[in-house]
């Protein structure tokens, strides 16, 4: 393994470039993706046409995209704006079904309390229905992102710099160590990004724990009220048998809706 300290540059500035290949398709492939879904999901006879749609943009093989693509945009062959915009369109291929999913696995009590409160759409979709599906949407995320950080190295083959290049290029001089080298540098950045955005998921979703912090202090408070009312002194499993909210009589979607408006209070 003498191969790597002589050439610790060389690898650092393929990593830089392999990163800003996986990462940009992403966000913009999220970008994308987001509205797509949000309208297939409140628009049902445009489902299939964009979950059926995007995925057949996966059955096309990379290699392929990258060769055609440059005679599509007007780039060269080895430029990088080929590999942005064909990974894009594997992430938007991923990301639709899975956008869709998260937004059809909302509870539409909770979108209900919500229009009560008096949110309007927009508000409604950001302060709302985004929040909650970000479970859904971030686990799609970190497939669509592993995905890409893969898919990144066929681009070598064509002589995109990434750190698919030591793959090629170890190969074609017979250095073993080069080869491991880029494998063990592409695993990395795939779990460092994957967990990175784990992260990123546990701190978007801080209203579930405080939605069932909350939704039980409001159980135990309003047994206890029931209780002392009827001169018990114990209820186990006390709640509300209509399955609203013992604050105001308030239905029990408010709840969710409230505990996700201070989720930032909470930070």
């Amino acid at each position: 393994m003498n191969w790597l300290p002589n050439n610790w540059s060389t690898v650092l500035d393929l990593a830089g470039a392999h990163l800003i290949q996986s990462i940009v398709p992403v966000v913009v492939g999220l970008l994308i993706s987001v509205p797509l879904a949000r309208l297939a999901t409140s628009r049902r006879w445009l489902r299939p046409v964009f979950v059926t749609g995007s995925s057949l943009l996966y059955t096309i093989p990379s290699l392929t995209l990258f060769v055609v693509l440059p005679l599509i945009l007007g780039t060269g062959i080895t430029s990088v704006v080929n590999v942005i915009v064909a990974l894009t369109l594997y992430v938007i291929a991923i990301l639709v079904r899975s956008c869709v999913d998260a937004f059809e696995s909302l509870d539409r009590d909770v979108l209900q309390a919500a229009t009560s409160l008096g949110y309007k759409p927009v508000r409604r979709f950001f302060g709302v229905e985004l929040p909650l599906a970000v479970p859904v949407m971030i686990a799609g995320l970190r497939v669509a992102t592993v995905s890409n950080i893969s898919m990144v190295s066929v681009g070598a083959v064509i002589g995109i710099q990434s750190l698919g290049t030591l793959f090629t290029d170890g190969l074609r001089r017979s250095i073993v160590s080069e080869i491991v080298v880029g494998i063990v540098a592409t695993v990395l950045i795939a779990i460092v990004l994957d967990q990175l955005l784990r992260l990123l998921g546990h701190v978007l979703t801080r209203w579930q724990r405080t939605g069932t912090t909350t939704a039980r202090e409001r159980r135990r408070a309003g047994a206890a009220r029931h209780d002392s009312a009827n001169g018990r002194v114990d209820r186990p499993g006390g709640g509300d048998p209509e399955g609203r909210d013992s604050v105001a009589g308030a239905p029990a979607g408010a709840g969710a809706v409230a505990a996700v408006e201070a989720r930032g209070d909470r930070a």
